[in-house]
């Protein structure tokens, strides 16, 4: 069997400024850090952080979709963590596809607004994430000047 295969080495490399890169890794690391929230807490952070009442008929349901939901922002810090760790090249279609799950969240938020007391710290995320991931997306198309 060729395990290499699997993640297959690359000749491409990341040519643009390095502060698209370290915006990743920022992103990577509260992404990681969210995940781990809702995989493992008890409640999978959907009423200590998003303050939605699972104490209702139905909450354990709740929490349940927060844990997997969890699983899923996992995978996605992972595959950030690949790019920045093997495949630097793709750092700018790593901040397009954050450019645009940001639009996505919202849009979604705006369809099926939550009913909550204050909006959870993602939702006030999305709006900073918006803007910054935009701006480092379009910064890292810039080619540096080879030396």
């Amino acid at each position: 069997m060729d395990w290499s295969r699997l993640l297959p080495p690359v000749e491409e490399t990341y040519i643009g400024p390095r502060l698209p890169f370290y915006f990743l890794i920022l992103v990577a690391v509260v992404s990681t850090g969210r995940s781990l929230v809702h995989i493992f807490a008890g409640d999978g952070g959907a009423g200590s952080i998003a303050g939605i009442d699972v104490a209702v008929r139905g909450g354990s349901n709740i929490i349940a979709m927060f844990g997997q939901w969890g699983a899923s922002q996992l995978l996605l810090a992972l595959i950030y963590w690949l790019v920045i760790w093997r495949y630097r090249f793709l750092v700018p279609a790593m901040l397009g596809f954050i450019f645009l799950e940001q639009i996505l969240r919202l849009l979604v938020g705006v369809l099926k607004p939550l009913e909550i007391i204050a909006p959870p710290p993602g939702a006030i995320g999305s709006y900073l994430l918006l803007p910054l991931s935009f701006v480092a997306l379009i910064y890292s198309l810039r080619r540096l000047p080879k030396n």
